[in-house]
């Protein structure tokens, strides 16, 4: 039901969306591999990532402490088990360049794919406009990155369809980001949310849509951002 500009997803709909929004993003997913090279080599990115994760693994009391405050219309957040660095997600910034994780450092970050095919993805927008309205500052950024393929168009006008004003306009149209969430286990379709610490380190993560603009929702980012 809808109260305002509000949408409110029972948990019978969080998961059924969730669930057709995962068969089609499988059907439509391009599966990408890297190589290193020079400074970049692999062994020298692995030493560099595990060291990451391990001082990340080393917050799981704190992502369940934040993770508790995940009720209500956000109560399908989970805790990172164990949390990990996502320093190395990569996908364009608004000015159109690369840029990842690691350039939002010092900054708590609600990672949200989405694509324009997504019927949830619809539904969830305004709300996490609303929320990056009020809660965006210096330290808290809702960082929505659309997944479609080919150029900006579509997405752009999808944006303006749905009246969204704040987000910034994040892209990745090779699909490597959603393809690197679904190797980690942590996207089976669209919308998958994700709440990152000022270290790149996964606290929480969802998949479905929910109230982003939503009493809970803003509770669960002070909580997010309390010391």
């Amino acid at each position: 039901m809808a109260d305002g500009n509000r949408f409110f997803f029972p948990a019978t709909r969080l998961v059924l969306a969730a669930l057709v929004a995962g068969v089609l993003a499988g059907a439509v997913a391009v599966y990408v591999s890297e190589s290193g090279s020079g400074n970049n080599a692999p062994d020298q990115v692995a030493a560099v990532t595990g060291k990451d994760d391990a001082a990340c693994a080393a917050k799981a009391g704190r992502a369940k402490q934040v993770a508790a405050k995940a009720v209500g219309q956000v109560a399908a957040l989970q805790p990172a088990d164990p949390p990990q660095s996502l320093k190395g997600l990569a996908f364009n910034g608004p000015d159109g360049k690369p840029m990842t994780i690691a350039d939002h450092a010092g900054k708590t970050v609600l990672l949200n794919l989405w694509a324009t095919w997504c019927a949830p993805c619809r539904a969830e927008m305004p709300a996490l406009d609303a929320l990056q309205k009020e809660k965006g500052s210096n330290a808290f950024e809702v960082v929505a990155v659309n997944v479609d393929t080919g150029d900006d168009t579509k997405p752009r006008k999808f944006l303006k369809d749905v009246g969204v004003e704040t987000l910034g306009f994040y892209r990745d149209p090779t699909i490597a980001l959603f393809n690197e969430a679904k190797t980690r286990g942590l996207a089976l379709g669209l919308p998958v949310s994700m709440l990152i610490d000022p270290d790149g380190c996964l606290i929480a993560h969802m998949n479905g849509p929910a109230e982003w603009s939503s009493p809970d929702a803003k509770r669960l980012v002070e909580a997010a951002l309390a010391p």
